[in-house]
This record gives structure tokens, sequence and C-alpha cells, in this order.
């Protein structure tokens, strides 16, 4: 006979009426913005369903639908233990019916990687529970593998990642919800910190005040890390945004976990958008209409790009930024405007212009320096059409973007071209110089 857990927080994290719940959870769906995401790892708040449910729904909601089996890696708040803690359960009961849990994985990680059965670490807890009706109401027939975290290191939970993320029927929850009890102002402050740490895969600072399920989070950024995978944005908001009250706050996020880098998670997923945002961006000066730009969280990101106008294949404007240092969206908007009206090359564009123009965006990836004994070096370590290259030496600089080469795909030209540009002579060189190489992402017209 089956070992049934019975539901450790049903009717104070949840409602134990399956209608109210059902219905609760239809709300969430009718209410989310669907971007027809798919990926097989998340991160996801765990408060009561009434602060948090939605942006759990949301994210749980973008896994694939084709998983078979979920992790739910989650902090223990409740009892004090080492290493990871798993359930001798067979079922675990909710208002929706049972949902089966996987002790065959549970056998393997106890084998493998040193977690322990402990029941006693679930009496009372609420961040694996208060995730399993809502993967309930998303998948028809999916097994959990639940994983209490208690005081542990990261690469634990990056290895078993990395082990069951090869096999496509796993997919994983991250369940963490981020800082406690702050005014509303310096939770956002905060939160916006743990954000750009999550979405740039810088987490060696990251802080339990920070996160209550860091541990889960930096195990999943470090395998995003491994494998120049991304993680992004899905919202994040406060519990204020549901009591009203900004005196005492907890903050809610969720990221997804996409195979590849933020940029080109764009193109994949947001070009149409994005080109038609820079051309009615470009005519709102004539048309006097007001742009209000219902954008992704993705957007909020930092983000640098360049937007280039053509007109009979002819360059008409192209202006962008090298270094994030605002909201992507931000930037886009900027240099759709500048690149139209401020490209100091070119007599601004006329509003007759605007329907021959096509319109590149460049999104840039964060540059990096480069390292070299000389010239010579500098040049073996350029790889032509892929890299755009950033020089400096003194007050000089210039910068050219990937798509240079289809103009000069000789690299020694290349180098020559750009320090042209910059203002030096191109046979200039000097121990001050410097280099840096970034890669972009185009959307073309």
């Amino acid at each position: 006979m089956a070992k049934i857990k019975e539901p450790e927080v049903i009717n104070m994290f949840y409602s134990g009426n399956p209608e109210v719940l059902k219905n609760q959870i239809k709300d969430f769906s009718d209410n989310i913005k669907d971007y027809n995401y798919i990926s097989r790892a998340v991160i996801v708040p765990h408060a009561g369903l009434v602060y948090s449910g939605r942006l759990a729904y949301n994210g749980i909601s973008l896994l694939d639908k084709n998983i078979k089996n979920i992790f739910i890696f989650a902090p223990a708040h409740r009892v004090f233990f080492e290493g990871l803690a798993l359930t001798t359960y067979d079922e675990w009961k909710t208002p929706f019916g049972n949902i089966k849990i996987n002790q065959e994985v549970n056998i393997e990680l106890e084998k493998d990687f040193g977690a322990r059965f402990f029941d006693e670490g679930y009496k009372n807890e609420h961040s694996i529970e208060i995730q399993i009706p809502l993967i309930q109401s998303v998948f028809e027939d999916v097994r959990i593998i639940p994983v209490l975290i208690g005081q542990a290191n990261p690469e634990i939970i990056t290895k078993i990642i990395s082990r069951y993320y090869k096999n496509k029927d796993f997919g994983f929850i991250i369940s963490s919800d981020l800082s406690h009890f702050l005014t509303d102002d310096k939770a956002k402050h905060i939160d916006n910190i743990t954000a750009k740490m999550i979405e740039s895969g810088n987490i060696k600072n990251l802080s339990h005040e920070q996160a209550c399920g860091a541990t889960g989070i930096a195990g999943i950024v470090d395998f995003a890390n491994q494998n120049n995978y991304s993680l992004i944005r899905v919202d994040m908001y406060n519990s204020s945004l549901v009591s009203d009250d900004k005196t005492r706050v907890v903050g809610y996020g969720s990221w997804l976990l996409y195979e590849g880098s933020k940029n080109k998670f764009i193109k994949e997923y947001h070009s149409d958008y994005l080109l038609k945002l820079c051309r009615d961006i470009i005519l709102s000066k004539y048309n006097k209409k007001q742009i209000i730009t219902h954008h992704a969280p993705v957007f909020n990101e930092p983000g640098a790009c360049f937007v280039t106008l053509k007109k009979n294949d002819n360059l008409r404007g192209c202006i962008g930024s090298i270094i994030a240092h605002q909201p992507l969206i931000n930037d886009i908007v900027k240099h759709s405007l500048d690149s139209a009206y401020n490209d100091p090359r070119f007599n601004p564009v006329e509003e007759k212009e605007i329907k021959d123009l096509t319109i590149d965006i460049s999104l840039l990836s964060e540059p990096k320096q480069m390292f070299f004994l000389n010239e010579e070096d500098l040049l073996n370590k350029i790889v032509p059409f892929k890299d755009g290259i950033i020089i400096k030496d003194g007050n000089y600089q210039a910068v050219y973007l990937p798509s240079v080469w289809e103009e000069i795909p000789d690299k020694n030209l290349f180098l020559k071209s750009l320090k042209v540009k910059a203002g030096m002579k191109p046979e200039h060189f000097s121990k001050t110089f410097e280099a840096y190489k970034f890669e972009t992402e185009y959307i073309e017209e």
C-alpha cells in the first residue's frame, strides 16, 4: 500500500476547498501574460497563494509540458539539518488528489549525492507543498522529487541538476522568496540587486537575507554559467501589491532557464515586437502619438544596443551603447530616436523617408577585455565575422560591430580601419593600447 503524505499547510497557505482553489488558480491563469516561453527550470516564490501564487503559477506554467518528473528544491524553514532531506512518502495529498513521488530517483540521490531520508524536516514546512497544487493544475501526469535544503553547498544542487538535465523527462523548480520584512523601498532596492546577481550569473555574494532559497538559486545559476545558459526574468514584485502594507513586505521573483544568451532569447521571442517599436518611435516625432511600451520583464534588465537605419541599402543612421547602463527598453527607445534624428553624419530623417527605411537592431553582449603581447597576438585572437571590437588608447576610442566584417573581411585592414575611426594612425600601437571584444544578436527587417 502506498504511503500517503498528508498536507501540512492546507487552509493556511492555500484553500482546502478544491473548487475555491481551482477558481483561484484559474484567475492566475486568466491574468498572466503568456509570452509562449518554454523552459525546463524555473525559480518561483513560495508564499501563500494569495500573495505570490500568480507569480509562482506563471513560472511553473512555462515548464515544458512533456516533462514527466519535477524536482522541487526548497529551503527548510522549521527544522535545522545538514545537507539535503528526502521524504519516504510515495504520494503527497492535496485538494486536487494525490501526486506521486519518484522514489527511484530518491534512492539515487541518497546513493550518489549523500541526500538522506528525513521526514521530520517536512513537518509544518510550506516551501515545497505550496508548489504542488500549481504543478497539478499545469501537468496532467507528472511525478515530483521533493528535496528540502538544509545547511548545504550550492555545488550539490548544481551536480544534481547537471545529472538529470540530460534527460528531457526532468524539470526543475527552485522555490524561494526574496527579501523579508523590509519597507517597500528597501525591499525593492535589495530585490533589484538580487535580480541583477541572478541575471548576470554573479551570485558569489548572494545571502539568505536576500533570498531564503539562496542555496537553490546559487545552484541553478552555477548550472547556467557552466552551460552558457541564462536566467530570464518572468516578473518581480512584493507582498504590498496584495496587502497595501508597505511597512513590512516580502519580495517575490520568478526566472526561467533559457538555453542560450539573454540576447538570443530576446531575438527568438521578441524580434517582431522590437522592430515595430523602433519604427513607431521614429514615427512618433511626426504623428505625435505617445508610445506606451507594453514589454516583457526581460526588457527591464540592463542592456546595450545599436539601432541602424538604412535607405536603399545605404546607411542612414546608426547610434548605440557599448556598455549596458540602463534598462534595455530605455536604450532601444533612445537609440531609435538618435539614429533617426541625432546622428551627426546625416540630416534628420524626414517623415516621407520613414516608409523606405529598413531597421536593424544589434543587441550587444558584455565586452570582455582581450589580453595580448603585441599587435600580432591581438590579431590572432580576433575572430572575423563573430567578434565586435572596441579599441582604446588614451583619449582615443572606437568600436566596430561584427557586421563591419561584411565590408572589411581582412583582420589587418579591419583593425587599421578601426584605428583610423578612433583618430589614430593605421600603424599605431603602444603599451597602453586596449582592446575588448563582444558579440551581437542581430534583429533585422
